[in-house]
């Protein structure tokens, strides 16, 4: 299967940018995969999981926190206004954080950071 760059970037930093074999995300109107050739497309994400998907197999997780998603030509790129690598996700905080989630933004920030650090 062909590979595409992806990008994950906030306002501080490029979390993310290497080539990946699909990519999937949550959107305002729901589960979404992205292969090579997509049709272009400007979305919006909700907060959830990305899940990438490498030509080796393995896979990388980062949690969300909203943005936008822009797939143009064989490229995708997720702007977000937070955003956490699998890796650098606290699991302890964020178990306290899905705790005292007072809001159902809250709750799914906190579901997402779980969610990606899971597979870590």
């Amino acid at each position: 299967m062909a590979t595409f760059p992806i990008r994950l970037l906030t306002p501080e930093s490029v979390l993310m940018e290497e080539d990946a074999e699909a990519v999937f995300l949550r959107t305002v109107e729901g589960e979404i995969a992205f292969l090579a050739g997509h049709i272009p497309l400007v979305g919006a994400v909700a907060p959830g999981m990305v899940r990438v998907q490498h030509a080796d197999g393995s896979e990388e997780r980062a949690a969300v926190h909203g943005g936008f998603v822009r797939v143009d030509g064989d490229s995708v790129t997720i702007a977000a206004p937070v955003a956490e690598l699998a890796s650098q996700i606290d699991v302890e905080r964020a178990r306290r954080a899905l705790e005292a989630a007072e809001s159902d933004e809250s709750v799914a920030r906190a579901q997402a950071r779980l969610d990606a650090a899971a597979a870590s």
